[in-house]
């Protein structure tokens, strides 16, 4: 017998057993309330959906053969288990409320986030208190040189009316 037709076997068995696995209590329990209405369409529908769970199953491993890697792709398969010895720490599961899973995932990305806002905030309002001071000190000296520009006009006013009044007083005087 071919050592591939043996491989071959073994790959359609052991994916038989594998896909046949999932129990059709379990799937029930899953669409409890079409099962409850439609008993037998529920049967059917289990029974189509491991036939096409099956023939996934075989497209697959008949791709993966006929790419050749299949050795491969075991060799990475084992690597990986290897690897996973290794680690003493759970990995992540879902907790299967999805809410808690998306915050659990979300919630240190948003407050990072946070911080970074609230850094950026705080540059900006020191910039802004910067700016607020600038355009007080602006103000200031431009209150300055009004009341400097409003002495000097008014010392140009006295001088000139002094001058129109020696003027006048210098005219009189030799008339």
């Amino acid at each position: 017998m071919d050592p591939g037709c043996v491989e071959s076997n073994t790959c359609q068995r052991s994916s038989c057993r594998s896909v046949k696995s999932p129990s059709y209590q379990r799937f029930t329990d899953c669409y409890k309330r079409l099962y409850q209405l439609q008993p037998e369409m529920t049967q059917k529908i289990y029974d189509k959906f491991i036939t096409q769970l099956q023939t996934s199953v075989q497209e697959e491993i008949s791709e993966i053969k006929a790419e050749g890697n299949l050795e491969a792709v075991l060799n990475t398969l084992d690597r990986i288990v290897e690897e996973g010895k290794d680690h003493t720490e759970l990995a992540w599961r879902p907790s299967g409320i999805p809410e808690e899973d998306v915050r659990s995932a979300m919630v240190p990305y948003f407050l990072q986030q946070r911080e970074a806002l609230q850094r950026r905030v705080h540059r900006q309002e020191a910039e802004n208190r910067q700016l607020a001071e600038a355009v007080l000190a602006g103000r200031r000296r431009v209150e300055e040189l009004q009341q400097q520009g409003q002495a000097q006009q008014q010392a140009w006013q006295v001088g000139a009316l002094a001058g129109v009044f020696l003027l006048r007083a210098g005219s009189s005087c030799q008339g």
